[in-house]
């Protein structure tokens, strides 16, 4: 200041000059005096910071329930899940998979030591129950799901058997007791299962038709099997639905609509990357509601005529048929082509639900059409009368032409799927792919297109059937098309954070579409958990046999002080990233 008291510099040559500053030292500057600090809390200085730090397209504007761009560089410079704070070694093997309570105060982990494991969520972490799954001749748990009462865990697991073994599970444990109070059969182990409600699960089952084609049956199960009468049900069939070129359905997992509550999502996908389609893949049943699988011997084509099929494909196989043409394709397009010919007419259209589109209820699954990798994205409806176990079971009354549940949409990725997860109000999916090459054509679903090493991150709005982000690409896999594995990933309020084959998990924004933080391990990432009740308290599991904790350096700094000492709000959080 002068004699006078006047500055000696005015507030716009001190803004040019803070402009050239890191945001720490724009935040040192501001502690010299009343002028530099009024100007350290400039909103278009900030504004400038945290496009420029945080490398932020220009054209996405601020996230709406932010109140000032200082703030919002603070939150996601304060509150990302990046501080390792504790390592649990409880388990003896690869950990696969981790899943939350609703309320947050339980975790559970799976593994391929065959245990899963419930832990406490408290300050520290701490072991509240383990159950060995090995007495059931099972391989090793890989899913877990608590039901929204939080009173009981479905844990699915994969049986010992040969090598190619498909072979699946699902158990029910009691969280008041920690007794197991049913097992279900699950085929392929990979569909994993999923709640429906409180008290009702989804399992899977696999009946082969012929060497490419095949059916999927999902089950309604009642986790409890001890009922009352034998007039009672306890499983009741959900969905059948055909699997073309080796496919299976895989990942189901269930949409609550009347959940949402978030806004639209800001960032348009620009170019879409992939399609989504209301026509599904074609689809035929030769299979039973029989457990056990079937030979299929199929109906005469005649039969088969009446849903109006291709007349071209309609003729060829009538041709060979009559033997009046040679096949001119191998075996597989041959079987290919009549399962396509046949679903013409053998498939159930979807039926029409009086429900408005926030009360309705998705059953969501990968699946493909064109070779065995899960390429595409299955969503299918699930009505109100088909919520419970109660009516016939295995005797519903279908019209004889009509084998399999069509599907309400179709989603292709073009590429192969390694992860799904919902956000919290269950509006947004987020999937882990690896693209195929541009204009790769599938000529042997044996034989999928090589994928990248890119990891690509997607985003759909389940409102809409659209995808509404830019495909983010900041971690990469390496396994080939044959080896290649799930990698869970999970959602919260702000951030996404997925597992990664490259030895860490990975955290973004969800409104900016940035890489916030990559967390360390020693070996793959295969899932990550997001605590339901805090977004700023992370698990990673690993194939290091470890779980690691991550918090945010908000969370740790106010964990750590013994004697809190009041800061200006403007330096706090930033103080404790110098010491």
């Amino acid at each position: 200041m002068d004699d006078g008291g006047n500055p000696f510099l005015p507030d716009s040559i001190i803004y040019q000059i803070f402009l050239s500053l890191s945001h720490e030292d724009v935040l040192a500057a501001g502690l010299v005096c009343r002028q530099w600090q009024a100007v350290s809390r400039d909103e278009f200085l900030w504004k400038e910071l945290f496009y420029r730090y945080y490398q932020v397209a220009r054209d996405v504007p601020r996230h709406p329930a932010a109140a000032s761009w200082y703030e919002e560089f603070q939150r996601l410079y304060d509150t990302i899940p990046c501080v390792e704070v504790q390592t649990l070694r409880e388990h003896t093997d690869q950990v696969l998979h981790l899943s939350f309570s609703h309320t947050g105060y339980l975790f559970a982990s799976c593994s391929k030591d065959c245990t899963v494991k419930i832990w406490n969520n408290d300050l520290a972490i701490s072991l509240l129950h383990s159950s060995n799954m090995r007495p059931y001749n099972w391989s090793y748990t890989q899913f877990s799901q608590f039901n929204q009462d939080d009173t009981l865990l479905l844990v699915s697991g994969v049986f010992l058997g040969p090598h190619n073994s498909s072979s699946g599970e699902i158990a029910v444990i009691s969280l008041d007791n920690f007794a197991l109070l049913s097992r279900v059969r699950n085929k392929p182990y990979d569909v994993f299962g999923c709640w429906l409600n409180e008290t009702n699960l989804i399992s899977g089952n696999l009946h082969r038709i012929g060497d490419i084609t095949s059916c999927s049956v999902l089950w309604l199960n009642n986790a409890f099997q001890d009922v009352e009468s034998e007039n009672v049900n306890v499983v009741k069939r959900l969905f059948k639905i055909q699997n073309l070129n080796a496919s299976t359905i895989r990942t189901v997992m269930v949409a609550d609509c009347s959940r949402y509550d978030s806004p639209d999502l800001l960032l348009d996908a620009g170019p879409q990357l992939t399609s989504v389609t209301t026509s599904p893949c074609r689809v035929f049943d030769l299979g039973s509601d029989n457990e056990e699988e079937e030979s299929w011997n199929p109906p005469p084509l005649e039969a088969q005529s009446r849903g109006g099929p291709k007349e071209g494909l309609r003729r060829f196989l009538d041709d060979i048929m009559e033997w009046r043409a040679r096949p001119v394709l191998s075996e597989q397009e041959l079987e290919s082509k009549v399962a396509e010919f046949l679903a013409q007419s053998r498939t159930k259209a979807p039926e029409t639900s009086r429900e408005s589109s926030d009360k309705k209820k998705y059953l969501i699954f990968t699946t493909g059409c064109l070779t065995y990798s899960p390429h595409q994205i299955g969503i299918k409806q699930i009505l109100p009368h088909q919520m419970t176990t109660a009516g016939p079971v295995l005797g519903e009354e279908r019209r004889s032409d009509e084998f399999f549940d069509s599907l309400d949409h179709v989603i292709d990725i073009h590429g192969h799927i390694i992860g799904m997860g919902l956000s919290p109000d269950h509006r947004y999916l987020y999937v882990n792919s690896r693209s195929w090459p541009s204009g790769s054509v599938v000529s042997d679903p044996m034989q999928p297109p090589p994928i990248a090493e890119e990891i690509d991150l997607h985003v759909f709005d389940l409102k809409t059937m659209k995808e509404v982000k830019r495909a983010l690409r900041a971690h990469r896999a390496y396994t080939p098309n044959d080896e290649c594995f799930f990698i869970f990933l999970d959602v919260s309020r702000d951030f996404v954070a997925s597992g990664a084959e490259d030895r860490h998990g990975y955290v973004w924004d969800r409104h900016y579409n940035i890489c916030l933080a990559k967390l360390r391990h020693e070996d793959v990432v295969n899932s990550v958990a997001f605590s339901p009740l805090e977004q700023e308290l992370l698990l990673s599991a690993s194939d290091d046999n470890t779980i690691k904790v991550w918090r945010s350096p908000r969370t740790v700094r106010i964990h750590q002080a013994s004697r809190p000492r009041p800061r200006p709000l403007f330096f706090s959080w930033l103080s404790s990233q110098k010491s």
